[in-house]
């Protein structure tokens, strides 16, 4: 039976949108249909004789200065109404008993309407989880500032934050922030002075070499790529508002997910990376850490688990983990970083 949201008259625009969001996600084709994630061009380098048992394999790892127990983050999803608060609260239950990191979908509608916060405080059933909040980059120049970013961490008790980067969807989103000038001097003022870690992430369109390039001289913590081939947010506004793609060629642009790893590891060879966007099995997963990311996320795929509860989600996932442990056993490596460079293109 498909899950369906019904949509209230009497809920304000910002937060219709957020569960139009979900809508869509659930029930229209929102995936790039010509880019793919470029994963399907590298094979796993097979070692015949790997020279240790399964059961050696260990998954865990440190990001951020937190423990845990494989290189995973659930990705930033929803957050600001009722049906966000119960996928953020499944999404978190599962992320505690896992041991995997959770990243909260964006808090800038919590921040303007004070009774959406309990949809993102999660922290009371996921104690141990590293969560990371999350903004938009374009609201430093909306005159979201130092306070701003403290208060989204203080309020759900993250131990990080997560700055997200998305012309093209905003650009498409009927009233969006489109002015994204100036960022790079407002983040290098700006982040020596947070007292967390910070993420720079794309939100599924991709970072490529010249922004990487750009982004090399500023402290921040960790660089997702956010690549394309997986959920197009460009074509999610188009539906959202038009209930159609109006612009085809659009909402196709962006930067592949492997080839984002690429080449972003090669202009930050020491910058921790998350590889997202289009991930959908353990067998991708070990690939972008053969790639030279640190860590994978996923958002999509868990949604519809999410609406049936924090059970179903812990199932996908182990599923999920448990074909990218064995991804790293077939190729010999003992642990995530291990897997570095155990890959071939096709």
């Amino acid at each position: 039976m498909p899950c369906t949201i019904t949509l209230a008259v009497d809920v304000p625009d910002i937060q219709i949108r957020k569960r139009k969001h979900l809508e869509v996600c659930l029930h229209e084709p929102v995936e790039f249909t010509r880019l793919t994630t470029g994963f399907e061009r590298y094979r796993l380098r097979y070692r015949a004789l790997p020279e240790l048992a399964l059961q050696e394999v260990n998954l865990s790892t440190e990001f951020l200065g937190k423990p845990l127990r494989a290189p995973f983050l659930i990705g930033a999803m929803t957050g600001g109404e009722e049906h966000g608060g119960h996928v953020n609260r499944a999404l978190a239950l599962a992320a505690e008993r896992l041991g995997v990191g959770m990243m909260l979908g964006s808090q800038r509608v919590m921040l303007e309407r004070p009774q959406a916060r309990i949809s993102f405080q999660v922290r009371e059933v996921a104690p141990s989880t590293l969560l990371i909040g999350n903004l938009g980059l374009v609201q430093l120049n909306k005159g979201y500032g130092l306070e701003h970013l403290e208060q989204a961490v203080e309020l759900v008790g993250a131990d990080a934050m997560a700055l997200h980067i998305n012309p093209l969807q905003e650009a498409l989103q009927v009233g969006g922030d489109t002015d994204f000038g100036g960022l790079l001097n407002k983040l290098l003022d700006l982040l020596p002075q947070l007292p967390f870690p910070v993420i720079l992430k794309e939100v599924g369109h991709g970072i490529g070499r010249e922004i990487a390039r750009e982004l090399a001289h500023l402290p921040f913590a960790a660089l997702d790529v956010a690549g394309a081939g997986g959920t197009s947010w460009a074509r999610v506004e188009e539906f959202v508002h038009h209930g159609r793609i109006l612009h085809p060629e659009l909402v196709e642009i962006g930067i592949p997910t492997a080839q984002a790893l690429v080449e972003c590891r090669a202009a930050l060879p020491h910058k921790p990376l998350i590889a997202s966007g289009g991930i959908r099995t353990g067998s991708d997963a070990a690939k972008a850490l053969a790639l030279g990311a640190q860590m994978v996320a996923m958002a999509r795929p868990l949604l519809e688990p999410a609406l049936k509860g924090p059970e179903a989600v812990v199932e996908w996932l182990e599923d999920f983990l448990t074909e990218l442990r064995v991804a790293l056993f077939a190729i010999g490596a003992r642990t995530p970083a291990e897997a570095l460079g155990r890959v071939e293109r096709i």
